[in-house]
């Protein structure tokens, strides 16, 4: 089963929230909607599942075009970021809620209820009310529900964002295999771009409503096919500034120059905007092919065992991360040293040039 967007669009008045989408999601892997708060995510997941009207376009699923139908006809599952169970009902009657009202017997809605209940650990709280669970329990009742569904279309709409650290570790380790084999199309939004990573299969980068990049997660990760694509899929984020091509030679700023090698040699001379991932930015130099940098420290931050500065060399202001216990002083001015072979180069209108 194939979820398929063709032209899909949405409207609020006389802004569009959507612009004109095409994609094509499958099972067998997570199908990850990566992109800032406001990018469109939540607004795409709810053109797919039914919830709001298209301006235009269509919504297939299987190659039947279902643009039409309500959501309950769409036979899909909707997971959100907020624990969204009826209180009123027992842990049993919850995840069992859907396949009450699909009509089946009781016998069959046991045997789901008793399955989705030993996969998410739920089988000693199916008489407690959700008041009585905490929250990453009452997530994986939200889950539960929606593998006892079966549902051809399953939508995680940021779904551990509301959940402690430990318990969104814990999840996000198990939500693959809660959905494998069960031939649905999971379709899972998010911000963070290391979750994205973490849970692999196909992402689309999502920016102002629009999708920039679909493909492989790893893939374009390593190859941002646009500037737009390379600033989403970082965090910290991506450092950006202009440089100037002439010849064998690029010049950022008014003091750093260094030779290109590779595609970037080859590049015609002007303008590009150079990218440079924080961890290819050092405090230390590792060999002569680095090219030093001086910046203002501006601020500083030690995460577990990593270091983080931002650091103003003039041209704007950029990040460095590093393994390891750094001594930065804000205020203070410090080398850093850039690795120009995992730098992109993008043309003026953002396009990747090399």
């Amino acid at each position: 089963m194939a979820l398929e967007l063709k032209g899909v669009t949405k409207r609020v008045g006389a802004i569009q929230h959507i612009k004109d989408t095409s994609l094509v999601l499958e099972p067998g892997h997570f199908n990850v909607l990566l992109g800032a708060t406001g990018a469109g995510k939540t607004s795409l997941i709810k053109l797919m599942a039914g919830l709001d009207p298209m301006a235009s376009g269509q919504v297939l699923m299987d190659g039947e075009d279902v643009s039409r139908l309500s959501t309950q006809k769409r036979n899909i599952s909707l997971v959100h970021q907020f624990f969204i169970n009826y209180p009123h009902m027992t842990v049993y009657d919850n995840i069992a809620s859907p396949l009450k009202v699909a009509g089946m017997t009781k016998s069959e809605i046991a045997g789901r209820v008793e399955e989705a209940a030993a996969i998410l650990q739920l089988k000693p709280m199916l008489h407690r009310r959700p008041h009585e669970l905490s929250g990453g329990q009452q997530q994986r009742c939200a889950l539960a529900r929606a593998i006892a569904k079966e549902s051809r279309a399953v939508f995680l709409d940021e779904p551990l964002a509301n959940l402690d650290y430990k318990l969104r570790e814990e999840l996000r380790d198990q939500l693959p295999e809660l959905f494998a084999g069960r031939g649905a199309v999971v379709v899972y939004a998010t911000s963070e771009p290391e979750e994205a990573l973490l849970l692999g299969g196909k992402t689309a980068l999502m920016r102002d409503g629009r999708v920039t990049q679909f493909g492989p997660t790893a893939e374009i990760y390593r190859n941002p096919g646009n500037v737009d694509a390379a600033r989403v899929f970082s965090d910290p984020p991506i450092n950006t500034a202009e440089i100037t091509k002439q010849g064998s030679t690029a010049r950022l700023g008014a003091g750093v120059t260094w030779e290109l090698a590779g595609t970037a040699a080859g590049l015609a001379d002007g303008t590009y905007t150079i990218a440079v991932r924080p961890h290819h930015v050092l405090p230390i130099a590792r060999n002569s092919a680095q090219v030093q940098l001086s910046g203002q420290v501006q601020v500083t931050e030690l995460s577990g065992s990593e270091s983080s500065a931002h650091f103003d060399m003039g041209t704007g202001s950029w990040v460095s991360l590093a393994h390891g216990v750094h001594p930065y002083r804000v205020g203070e001015l410090h080398d850093f040293y850039m690795d120009p072979a995992q730098a992109y180069f993008f043309a003026p209108d953002g396009s990747r040039a090399a």
